[in-house]
């Protein structure tokens, strides 16, 4: 019994390894095969990103260099790309920014399920961060203090955590792909030459579908707290 339930433990830990590593692996492959500096490309991807906020009368959004990750701030009306993608004339480079200017675009329409999203990563962030410091600290300090009692009160709160994290990928999944292919992609078909569409489509798809990858990892992470809090007494 001890044996199959060592076998069941290490199999989710190596499809939580899998599903942790093979989306990024995925993710930089398609954005690294289609960010080739294009010669006959008109704008780097801060003209394409003015451009298309011209076109859509989005004059109070601005952009701007990130310096964590591509995204859009909601609160300050900006959106944030790396200084490389700002400054290069690739598929990629306006891909990604006509993406993340989907979102202004959904923030001025009051899409409900960006606006969901926002409230609800605003409102659970404590207790987020409450599982994740329980995961990497709480529960093997109890097992090195052997004061098991407390064990699964831990679990049970990052049980918790993963739920809320779930709801939030699921809503950040819907958000994402309608950014991508509702918002995005019919601007790309309407300024990129055809024989790039299926290009910018693998980008979008990409951007979007990782989204759904945190759906089943936080799903793997809550069967494995799960599979642990049923066997503590």
């Amino acid at each position: 019994m001890l044996i199959y339930e060592f076998i069941l433990t290490l199999l989710y830990l190596i499809i939580f390894l899998i599903l942790s590593t093979a989306p990024v692996i995925w993710l930089n492959y398609v954005f690294h095969k289609n960010d080739q500096i294009l010669i006959n490309m008109p704008f780097t991807g801060l003209e394409f990103g003015k451009l298309i906020l011209k076109d859509y009368g989005l004059t109070e959004v601005k952009i701007e260099k990130s310096l964590s990750v591509d995204h859009y701030d909601l609160l300050e009306k900006k959106v944030k790309v790396t200084q490389e993608r700002l400054s290069k004339k690739s598929l990629t480079a306006i891909s990604i920014v006509c993406h993340e200017i989907g979102h202004a675009i959904q923030h001025k329409e009051k899409y409900k399920a960006l606006e969901q999203r926002t409230s609800l990563v605003r409102n659970t962030a404590w207790i987020s961060q409450i599982g994740s410091s329980i995961l990497l600290i709480g529960i093997p300090t109890i097992l090195a203090t052997g004061y098991y009692p407390l064990i699964k009160v831990c679990l049970l709160l990052a049980l918790l955590s993963l739920l809320i994290g779930i709801i939030v990928h699921l809503i950040t999944l819907e958000v994402e792909l309608d950014a991508s292919f509702n918002k995005a992609l019919p601007i790309l078909i309407e300024k990129v030459p055809p024989e790039y569409h299926d290009s910018c489509k693998s980008i979008l798809r990409a951007a979007a579908f990782t989204y759904l990858i945190g759906v089943v990892r936080n799903f793997v992470s809550l069967r494995f707290i799960w599979l642990i809090l049923s066997r503590v007494r």
